[in-house]
């Protein structure tokens, strides 16, 4: 696809040369043997725009942030950085920068309702005066957070020599000098304190050396994670999307059936801008999956439903936008359906490019890039689990074809990406005529010495708990006849915003390659 990217260099539509992927690194890997806590499993990633920051939810409702590291130690300023021939990778490299307790188990008495902590999603906002903000939310409850450096300020060692104050009462500080009690007992108090005050001091020309002022100093900085506010009781269903505008004041939260509008200074209203509720439930159709907003656009904004749809609504249009200006959806083939279409069709994730003309979806199958100026169909159609088709009843049997899988764009837009079962993460070349498609095993790193590490059931973290079935069969054969399994799945994965640089979780652990 032809473009423009950040620095105003056009793309062109030509096929491009596939990426070698390396191994950058990788956080909270577990040793052989080392069982996975449930609490442990990354269950959401973010970049911040500038890419200097990467921010990773688990289940057990806690936020991770890392920082940008090689920047600074590799020398000389960004710019300066980015200046340099691209085609020499660097080796990006990122370091634990703080993490907090975002959510915490709650009860919904009124429902008799647990309420996980798990962490859905995590949002960044704008940055000021050096703080980050971001939002994360659980099923119900989102919160706005601000990450803040602090120094830590500590008054210095005792500033007053303790040679030249041994014995003096008045400058020690001592309760039980004689000079103030000879001088009350005989008379002329002022003379008696002056001639006391002499006799213990010896004034130098200069002035008393040993006095000095207290000089406070900083000594380390502190990162501190503060609630601004939260945001609450506005959803009746489990929240799937939140999404902040691009005008750094508004931004949106997504469940079932409603998309709300939000304003970050005002916590206990929003405005209901979707609703697709039936009067009777029993009419229900089809549910909103996925919400994003518009890159650079800040009335619009595009919803995913489990029926395959993308719908590009404009807030401008009316208060409610029970009507969308354009939609988005690929019509099946004639004499195709089965009872798994529908269950396949449904939309897990969305993502607008950087510039907002594509959007990238993804579904059980496949992943689709949409023109918004074209909604005959998708541009491009990326075949994922084609060759899981023949499969599809076992899937159904053990859950796994309820698996949500997320997806991601590169900043330039040539490149889209997506996970699949065994932790393989995989990567399509979007440009027109390009044939590349990378698969990658997240959890293997040929630069180091291989362990076995055991699988564990990582179960879909947007929807209901689901138990397997037992006698469910949870192996595979690809079409290259290497096996795969369902249990390990790569379900979360970000592309850096500016580089090629992708990070991606298998259960707890966070890897990082790039090319």
């Amino acid at each position: 696809m032809n473009g423009v990217n950040p620095d105003g260099v056009a793309t062109h539509a030509g096929p491009q040369t596939p990426l070698e992927w390396k191994f950058s690194q990788v956080f909270g890997e577990r040793s052989a043997g080392e069982e996975v806590q449930e609490v442990d499993i990354i269950s959401a990633i973010e970049f911040d725009k500038t890419g200097n920051h990467l921010a990773t939810g688990d289940r057990g409702g806690r936020v991770v942030l890392f920082e940008r590291s090689d920047n600074k130690d590799n020398g000389g300023s960004r710019k300066d950085l980015e200046k340099k021939d691209n085609s020499v990778s660097r080796h990006p490299e990122f370091r634990y920068k703080t993490e907090f307790q975002s959510h915490e188990p709650e009860f919904d008495y009124l429902k008799s309702l647990e309420i996980e902590e798990k962490i859905n999603k995590i949002r960044w906002c704008q940055t000021a005066n050096g703080s980050q903000f971001m939002l994360s939310t659980n099923d119900k409850t989102i919160k706005f957070w601000k990450v803040q450096e602090k120094k830590v300020k500590k008054i210095s060692e005792m500033n007053i020599d303790p040679s030249k104050t041994a014995g003096n009462g008045i400058v020690g500080g001592s309760s039980n000098s004689s000079a103030p009690k000879s001088s009350l007992a005989n008379g002329g108090y002022p003379d008696r304190c002056c001639s006391s005050l002499a006799s213990d001091f010896t004034f130098p020309p200069g002035g008393i050396p040993s006095l000095r002022l207290p000089v406070v100093t900083s000594h380390d900085i502190s990162l501190a994670a503060r609630c601004r506010r939260v945001y609450a009781h506005a959803h009746d269903y489990h929240i799937n999307s939140i999404s902040s505008n691009s005008d750094g004041e508004t931004f949106i939260s997504a469940d079932d059936l409603r998309i709300n509008l939000w304003n970050l200074e005002i916590s206990n209203q929003s405005f209901n801008i979707v609703d697709v509720k039936p009067t009777n439930m029993e009419d229900l159709t089809e549910v909103i999956t996925s919400a994003e907003f518009h890159p650079t656009q800040c009335n619009t904004l595009a919803y995913s439903s489990s029926k395959g749809s993308i719908r590009l609504i404009d807030l401008r249009q009316s208060a409610l936008c029970d009507t969308h200006t354009k939609l988005f959806e690929e019509h099946e083939a004639p004499g195709s359906r089965s009872f798994f279409t529908e269950i396949i069709a449904s939309i897990s994730d969305i993502k607008f490019g950087k510039d907002g003309r594509y959007i990238l979806s993804r579904d059980y199958m496949t992943l689709k890039l949409w023109d918004i100026n074209m909604d005959s169909g998708p541009v491009t159609t990326f075949q994922v689990h084609e060759h899981l088709r023949p499969k599809l009843c076992d899937l159904y049997e053990n859950d796994s074809i309820f698996d949500k899988f997320e997806c991601c764009l590169s900043g330039d837009g040539l490149r889209v990406a997506t996970g699949s079962y065994s932790n393989l993460f995989r990567v399509f070349g979007s440009s027109s005529g390009s044939t590349e498609a990378t698969a990658l095993e997240a959890s293997k790193n040929p630069m180091r010495r291989q362990t076995p590490t055991p699988t564990r059931p990582s179960r879909s973290i947007s929807s209901l708990t689901r138990v397997v079935r037992r006698g469910a069969d949870n192996q595979g054969v690809d079409t290259n006849g290497n096996a795969f399994d369902f249990t390990t799945k790569l379900l979360h994965l970000a592309w850096h915003p500016k580089e090629n640089l992708i990070a991606c979780a298998a259960a707890n652990s966070l890897y990082m390659y790039y090319a």
